[in-house]
């Protein structure tokens, strides 16, 4: 018998019974008694089975007033050390952010666990916390508040009644909705759902919604021809008609070649060592921001109105910081009026390269 199957054997023989002895189990699990005392001390000291040794019985028993008693046992999860230090670092983000939220608060008991379980194969929390370090990159208030609620109701099939910030009125508004599906796109969470108010599909963003009440009317079904696939637009409705083309310069294409924009998206090489990538998109708004962080680094080539959408952006944030013009471009100011010894001609890109400053920045 496979020391796995062992394990469930032990914990069905417990369960069923009020004490087994020893004898009894080393019979039914054809093992030693070394083997069994390492199987039974595995058992409570790794996986955290409330096994004690009753002196009076001379037997063991699940400790059925223990602090363990009202834990969930989910037999077949078996983990070795390695899944457990990974499965520790993966819930970090959700107890560290904000350990005040209702995930961190769930899966912390799940945390203290695993720690212990590392803690007593020579991993010290002490180190753990020396070693992992998350330094958050943007935190848009606590998108995760309301999860607990959402979820609930998207699963259960009921009716919300939603608290939302509608960032194109610039108020907020009360809105009861069907939740349909809970999306997860460019690291942020959507809500899909059918808005009673407006007869039709809205997507909801997790950190427009302030507030949440669960409605007991059970929620109205959306059918799937009409939901379709995931759509890779943070605005619903938008279809993926347009594919942009970006020119990354050869710095930066080392990196570019591995980020992930679209499941469609390709890319290649040019002769320059820059890298071209395709990728399908809906509004402007969906490409802008990821765009915009790669600053000078890459080019829209394509279509023109995303060009121009980027290049729009651009030179509204230069706007912001003013400067003086160049003295060349002052230089061949003065210069025109001497066309004998200047063209005009000569500096006219220039004047049209900066037209855009002249009237914040002209000293």
């Amino acid at each position: 018998m496979e020391r796995l199957e062992r394990f469930f054997r032990i914990q069905q023989l417990l369960e069923a019974r009020l004490s087994v002895t020893g004898l009894e189990l080393q019979e039914a699990l054809e093992i030693s008694r070394a083997t069994l005392h390492r199987d039974i001390e595995y058992l409570r000291d790794r996986l955290g089975l409330p096994i004690v040794w009753d002196a009076e019985l001379r037997a063991y028993r699940l400790d059925k007033d223990g602090e363990q008693n009202n834990r969930v046992h989910l037999p077949g999860i078996w983990l070795n050390e390695a899944e457990i230090a990974a499965l520790t670092v993966l819930s970090e983000p959700l107890c560290r952010v904000d350990p005040a939220h209702p995930i961190g608060q769930a899966i912390q008991p799940l945390r203290d666990r695993l720690l212990d379980i590392l803690e007593r194969i020579g991993i010290s929390i002490r180190d753990f916390a020396k070693r992992i370090r998350l330094v958050p990159h943007e935190i848009h208030g606590n998108p995760c508040a309301n999860m607990p609620q959402i979820a609930h109701a998207t699963l259960a099939r009921r009716q919300l009644g939603i608290d939302y910030y509608s960032r194109s009125r610039g108020g907020r508004m009360t809105r009861l909705v069907s939740p349909q599906r809970l999306i997860y796109l460019r690291q942020n969470w959507y809500l899909d759902a059918w808005c009673h108010l407006r007869q039709g599909l809205r997507r909801f963003a997790f950190a427009d919604i302030w507030g949440v009440e669960l409605v007991e009317e059970a929620a109205y079904e959306v059918p799937e021809a009409e939901l379709g696939e995931v759509c890779f637009s943070t605005h619903w409705g938008s279809p993926i008609e347009q594919r942009a083309v970006l020119r990354f310069s050869p710095s930066r294409s080392r990196t570019a070649v591995n980020e992930y924009w679209h499941p469609q998206q390709t890319g290649e090489f040019t002769s320059l060592g820059e890298y071209v990538l395709y990728v399908p998109y809906a509004t402007d708004q969906d490409l802008l921001s990821d765009i915009l962080r790669h600053g000078s680094e890459v080019e829209v080539v394509s279509p023109e109105d995303l060009r121009n959408t980027v290049r729009e952006a651009h030179l509204n944030a230069a706007l912001r910081y003013p400067t003086r013009l160049p003295q060349s471009l002052l230089n061949g100011c003065f210069l025109l009026a001497q066309p004998t010894v200047f063209s005009p001609l000569a500096i006219v890109p220039q004047l049209a390269e900066y037209a855009c400053f002249i009237p914040r920045v002209w000293p």
